[in-house]
């Protein structure tokens, strides 16, 4: 890890929040909200969609570990209403739900 890259993941990690899912609604009916799945660290997806790291973007979608969350993921989110990490990546929401200890 870089020094430039350790300071993108530190700057992405304060950005990072708490929020519920009726605010990221919006988001979800634009098509600008990215689901990441719990084995996978949130701020690492952001750093590398804000780097454009294309190779392991990639793998992530093909591994269906990172997606356009779904209408299934949406109505799910909306029952249940569970805590929620977000970032933004512009014009991309990044979002996975938070592990319940």
């Amino acid at each position: 890890m870089t020094d430039r890259t350790s300071t993108l993941y530190a700057k992405l990690l304060g950005e990072t929040a708490t929020i519920e899912w009726k605010a990221l609604e919006r988001f979800w009916a634009k098509g600008d909200l990215i689901w990441v799945a719990p084995s996978l660290d949130l701020v690492e997806v952001a750093e590398a969609m804000a780097e454009n790291r294309s190779d392991i973007f990639a793998k992530w979608r093909s591994d269906g570990t990172v997606a356009p969350l779904s209408a299934e993921q949406a109505l799910d989110l909306q029952t249940r209403d569970p805590q929620i990490w977000a970032v933004v990546v512009s014009p991309f929401v990044i979002m996975q739900e938070k592990k319940v200890d």
